[in-house]
């Protein structure tokens, strides 16, 4: 008998969302450059970047982003920004940042794209130590930092905790700024940003973790979820884990979902199994049981290359898009992130 477990869904009906369609989760250890560790991956931290595209970036298109030796990076053109190509709203952020003697850059909290006003269109954590006021880890035109700590000097580390209103800057582990926009126009939502203003600027290691997040399971049965009528599966509970077997059938959320991130953990116990993620889905019935986008979950590619899945493959949107790459494996235990936003 071949089966399907998940463990620790998650999921956030507010205003945010996540890039990434075909998410890659790489298991590593303690110091790994662009790759989260199991503590970090159970932990709900979301890598943004792969380490090897700007994949789930955008480029304003003034200055020459790229990837370099396993670091996001710029060093010429006019002022311009990477944004992600997606909002957020209430999330710790990671980063590890480093910069020439004298470079001016940020990173952009709530932002449009491309903002041409850093007080209104966003909030610029600076990244500049020659700043006359806002030096490194203040909020441009809105607060100096509480503590200077240079930016310059080797890889640094940058954290944030963005949470309604308040912002909390922290570099290399030391809280530097505790800010709170109190005015009626504070935004509450926006793109993630990298801005490149002067010198050479890298950045490497980032990635974020949403807020406010709720179990999906709850105790030792299936309260929270109905069955689609007229299916095979047998679905239960056991040790608190999600287990789906004995066929093709569909397990319901007793409630509906605006914008969310889902995060879970999933093992296909059997080669080339297909199973899959509803979202925004029609009300299952006997006669359409699943009526809505699906994000696949299919452990099989062509011949030895992971970049050209079967069916779609794991982290695809099933008849929409293929995964880029699959990533996961059967017979162990791997990450996958839904994220919807919108039309995204």
């Amino acid at each position: 008998m071949r089966s399907f477990s998940l463990r620790q869904i998650c999921s956030i009906a507010f205003l945010f969302s996540l890039l990434l369609s075909s998410p890659r989760f790489l298991i590593a250890a303690e110091g790994s450059h662009n790759q989260l560790t199991p503590d970090q991956i159970s932990e709900g931290w979301i890598q943004l970047f792969d380490g090897e595209t700007l994949f789930g970036w955008k480029s304003t298109g003034h200055n020459n982003w790229h990837v370099e030796n396993g670091v996001i990076t710029a060093d010429t053109g006019p002022i311009g920004a990477l944004h992600t190509s997606m909002e957020f709203a209430d999330y710790e952020f990671f980063c590890e940042f480093q910069m020439d003697k004298d470079a001016n850059s940020a990173v952009f909290v709530h932002s449009l794209f491309n903002p041409q006003d850093p007080v209104k269109e966003c909030y610029e954590v600076n990244l500049c130590d020659n700043h006359p006021k806002f030096k490194t880890g203040g909020i441009v035109g809105l607060a100096p930092p509480d503590k200077f700590i240079p930016g310059e000097g080797g890889w640094k580390s940058m954290s944030l905790v963005v949470k309604g209103p308040l912002i909390k800057v922290s570099i290399d582990d030391q809280e530097v700024l505790k800010f709170a926009d109190k005015s009626p126009t504070a935004r509450k939502s926006g793109l993630l940003g990298l801005q490149k203003n002067a010198g050479k600027v890298s950045f490497r290691n980032i990635r974020l973790r949403p807020l406010l997040s709720a179990s999906l399971l709850k105790g030792n049965d299936l309260t929270g979820w109905h069955l689609v009528p007229g299916r095979k599966s047998k679905f239960s509970i056991k040790e608190g884990e999600l287990h789906v077997e004995n066929g093709r059938g569909y397990l319901e959320s007793d409630n509906q979902y605006g914008d969310f991130i889902l995060q879970s953990e999933i093992f296909s116990n059997g080669k080339h199994l297909n199973s899959g993620i509803f979202f925004r889905a029609i009300a299952g019935t006997e006669q359409n049981p699943a009526d809505g986008y699906e994000a696949q979950v299919r452990n099989q590619w062509d011949g030895d290359d992971r970049s050209k899945p079967v069916d779609f493959g794991t982290g695809g949107i099933y008849r929409r898009i293929p995964t880029r790459k699959v990533v996961s494996s059967d017979f162990e235990w791997f990450t996958m992130t839904v994220a919807a936003r919108g039309p995204q």
